[in-house]
């Protein structure tokens, strides 16, 4: 059986500038960025004449990575309502671990994020939250306790 592992999450955005802030502020490395376009971009895609911006960041750690797009051509379109809820089909969040989830929110705040619901404890393990990212996405935000 073949090894899997994990390589990155992508996120279609509106502003690719902003949400390379949002995530800087989370403490996240710009990788590399770069435009993209051509027919084998076209394959992997199944849509003509793809031409898109790319900005791979990466966690401090670098184990973990994100590839934020924004599609000049064609135009991204909307999948949902703005601010779709939890509970809609299909990824809805991305977790980070965080060492103070107030501060955090609070950086994450001056970008424009909200809180979708409150902070919350689970038992004696983590405080959480989700905030409302870049492109409507859910970022859950996660402080390990003790």
């Amino acid at each position: 059986m073949a090894i899997l592992r994990m390589d990155h999450v992508g996120i279609v955005v509106e502003d690719l500038a902003a949400a390379i802030a949002f995530f800087a502020e989370l403490g996240m490395e710009v990788e590399g960025q770069t435009p993209v376009e051509g027919r084998w971009v076209d394959q992997v895609v199944g849509l003509d004449d793809v031409r898109v911006d790319i900005a791979m960041m990466r966690t401090p750690d670098g184990h973990g990575r994100i590839e934020l797009t924004k599609f000049d051509a064609p135009a991204a379109v909307d999948a949902g309502p703005p601010n779709a809820p939890a509970n809609t089909l299909g990824i809805r969040n991305v977790m980070f671990a965080v060492d103070d989830i107030e501060e955090a929110l609070a950086r994450l705040r001056t970008h424009g994020a909200a809180l979708v619901g409150e902070i919350a404890q689970y038992a004696e393990s983590y405080r959480l939250c989700y905030v409302r990212g870049p492109a409507g996405i859910i970022v859950a935000l996660a402080e390990p306790l003790g």
